[in-house]
């Protein structure tokens, strides 16, 4: 397996939390409007990605029971995972509003939240350049597509909770850079246990249905502007063609 792709992609993902904050040093709001494009984009890549290529891979073997506890632990991973954050906010929100707490609270839980999110990233990263390297461009492009505007979000987060800019870009690259050590322990995966990819892809695939069903869907079912709803359709359809060129015309796809 070639390390340098997989390694590449995995630091161009977490440089993404630097370059798309750099604005909020500009500006103290980002357009509603270009965060909800991003997250329609986000969301036609995503299940795209699923349906195109994760699936595919995990079918072209024999579909076992285990292979289907695997994609539906993706699926309850992520919803674990939002569960303790946003637990955690109303807690600290609560505290804040008592007078019993400071917003400050919120920067260690948002940091540790979007830290396991980012190193499982880095695991699929690399499962997916260990199947072949069309999937893991496209498993990169998913990521990098859902990372836009959750790291936004989460500067936003920091910001609120009485860091300064300086200190919230450098942490929030910090917890972004948390997905390169989960590309070196997804390497080390492979080479050590032969089960790793039969695992890796399928829990993939229901990681990445949760974030675009669950997480990304309904934010934009909160927008009821007709203009505003065609804009998601075209920006949900750009999504799904991004990935149909990269499945048809991708490096090595295999399929």
């Amino acid at each position: 397996m070639n390390f340098v792709y997989p390694i590449v992609s995995v630091i161009i993902v977490s440089l993404i939390s630097v370059i798309f904050t750099i604005p909020f040093f500009f500006k103290k709001k980002i357009s509603s409007r270009f965060l909800l494009f991003l997250l329609s984009i986000s969301v036609g890549v995503l299940l795209s990605t699923v349906f195109m290529d994760f699936l595919p891979e995990i079918f072209s073997h024999k579909y076992t029971l285990g292979i289907a506890l695997y994609f539906l632990l993706g699926f309850l991973v992520m919803f674990i995972l939002e569960k303790f954050v946003h637990f955690q906010h109303n807690q600290k929100f609560e505290e804040t509003e008592s007078g019993h707490g400071h917003a400050y609270n919120l920067a260690p839980i948002n940091l540790i939240g979007d830290g396991i999110h980012n190193f499982l990233d880095g695991l699929v990263i690399a499962g997916s350049y260990a199947v072949n390297v069309g999937l893991g461009i496209a498993a990169t492009i998913s990521i990098i597509f859902h990372e836009i505007p959750q790291e936004i979000a989460d500067f936003g987060v920091l910001l609120y909770s009485g860091m300064s800019k300086k200190k919230a870009l450098i942490f929030n690259f910090l917890s972004a850079a948390t997905a390169i050590m989960g590309t070196i322990v997804g390497l080390v995966l492979v080479n050590k246990l032969s089960g790793f990819n039969e695992f890796i892809i399928p829990f993939a695939a229901g990681n990445f249905i949760y974030i675009a069903a669950s997480n990304l869907i309904p934010q934009l079912h909160r927008q009821h502007n007709l203009k505003d709803s065609l804009l998601h359709i075209f920006a949900i359809i750009l999504g799904i063609g991004i990935i149909t060129l990269i499945t048809l015309y991708g490096p090595a796809h295999g399929h």
